[in-house]
């Protein structure tokens, strides 16, 4: 067994086929076959069950899965070490990000550490729940998770960072009858038609209960992607209510901002595998505590 044979596994399950992993990889498709052969027989067990042009990981397969990609995460961790102490300082950092954090704090975070560490990439992948976080960081699909949470987040295994509170606010097209940096109740927002969310996240939740109390409030749109909110509330379709972190990508899009009160919060954090880190994602870890303090402390003066 080598790692070049876990990496084609590894693109075997990430492409769907043979066929895409071969192309992906840049590889002849006869060789990727042959290396998955030389494999299975290393091992004793099948990876994959053929079904006619298609494969479906077998049982054995998606046992190894999760110990396959940690073993190639580790054999990036010794390149990483291996190019700092020869001052290259390259790699690529992955992290699973859901919608809102993945504005903020995501972007101070990324703009922060390419300042530091300009030879570095940092590769963000899509989560839309706390648990597919967690799973993509469990299985070592990606390093660092930053997720955000009606509750503060614990998972057996993983080390979690909170990095700040979120509180939600009113965002609204200017000259829709609020005032930029005002406070708002439920009750202010009676008859207003929102965008909402799909049932099930924290920001639906608030959305709902302002609803429900207002009376005449009605929910005009309902968006599974976050980036449609902003654009649908600019062209006046109706006002929407968002975590924190989208206040300062509003007000740039011309767009008002008013707090919400009262109003839950989005618990913000950081998540890893402490020992399965590459030096890259470990600065990048290290710079989200920094942060994380500077938050802290700011919040405490308040």
């Amino acid at each position: 067994m080598d790692a070049r044979q876990l990496q084609y596994f590894l693109a075997i399950v990430e492409h769907g086929g043979f066929s895409k992993a071969a192309a992906a990889l840049h590889v002849a498709q006869p060789s990727l076959s042959q290396a998955m052969a030389n494999l299975e027989a290393d091992l004793g067990v099948s990876l994959f069950h053929r079904m006619g042009r298609g494969v479906v990981l077998s049982e054995a397969g998606a046992q190894l899965l999760e110990p396959s990609r940690r073993v190639l995460r580790d054999l990036d961790a010794v390149r990483a070490r291996a190019a700092d102490l020869a001052g290259l300082g390259r790699g690529t950092v992955e992290v699973a990000a859901m919608p809102s954090p993945g504005i903020e704090p995501l972007t101070t975070l990324i703009h922060r550490f390419a300042e530091l560490h300009p030879a570095v990439t940092i590769s963000t992948r899509a989560a839309f729940t706390p648990e597919e976080t967690v799973e993509l960081v469990r299985s070592g699909a990606c390093e660092l998770g930053l997720l955000g949470a009606a509750r503060p987040v614990t998972a057996a295994g993983i080390e979690v960072l909170p990095v700040e509170d979120q509180p939600f606010v009113v965002v609204s097209a200017a000259g829709g009858g609020f005032e930029d940096g005002g406070v708002l109740r439920p009750e202010d927002l009676a008859g207003c038609k929102l965008i909402a969310s799909r049932q099930g996240s924290l920001m639906r939740t608030i959305v709902d209960d302002i609803t429900a109390r207002s009376g005449s409030t009605e929910i005009v749109a309902v968006v599974d992607h976050r980036t449609s909110i902003l654009p649908l509330v600019l062209t006046g379709v109706g006002i929407a209510v968002l975590p924190a972190a989208w206040t300062r990508l509003a007000r740039r899009c011309g767009l008002a901002v008013a707090s919400l009160a009262p109003t839950a919060h989005l618990h913000v954090a950081m998540i890893s595998l402490p020992d399965h880190l590459t030096p890259g994602a470990r600065a990048f870890l290290d710079l989200t505590k920094a942060l994380a303090a500077r938050r802290a402390a700011r919040d405490a003066q308040e």
